[in-house]
């Protein structure tokens, strides 16, 4: 009496594992594609270019002036030196300023897509879906386009 519940447990168990193995429903999503492509990553790129574009400039400007120094009087080494170091010290500055941006911008976007792929996924009804460390996916289970298409869909 004791291995009939067992018996029904396991046979239940089986029935289940068989039936949700049977025809998982999976898929894939291109990130690269998405950062590239989406209308999104493309304002968040222009965001950022807008963001930093004078001091950009800013770093430009004296970097043609170390130059023209460095041509037309090159005994002045200290204020040349002096030039350098500042010149180092703001292109420094400005690198990470746009890296922590940069991360910031990704990690609302990574929110974004997140959510795209889970809508997708699952008015699709997908079982699994994956987006990092694939080494293969067949074009019919990638859906990167649907969920460009979703992300890029104006919001209200």
């Amino acid at each position: 009496m004791n291995k009939f519940p067992r018996l029904v447990l396991v046979a239940s168990f089986v029935l289940f594992a068989t039936n949700v193995a049977a025809d998982p429903k999976i898929g894939y999503v291109k990130v690269e594609k998405i950062l590239r492509e989406s209308s999104q990553a493309v304002e968040s790129a222009k965001k950022l270019q807008a963001e930093f574009n004078h001091r950009v400039e800013e770093i430009t400007q004296l970097q043609k002036k170390i130059g023209e120094m460095e041509n037309s009087n090159p005994t002045n080494g200290e204020k040349l030196a002096k030039l350098r170091i500042e010149f180092d010290r703001k292109q420094r500055e400005l690198n990470e300023d746009i890296n922590i941006r940069k991360k910031e911008e990704l990690a609302v976007l990574q929110d974004r897509i997140n959510k795209a792929v889970t809508s997708v996924s699952v008015a699709e009804g997908y079982d699994l879906v994956f987006y990092k460390n694939l080494v293969y996916a067949n074009k019919r289970v990638d859906i990167t386009d649907k969920v460009l298409k979703l992300l890029d869909k104006p919001t209200k």
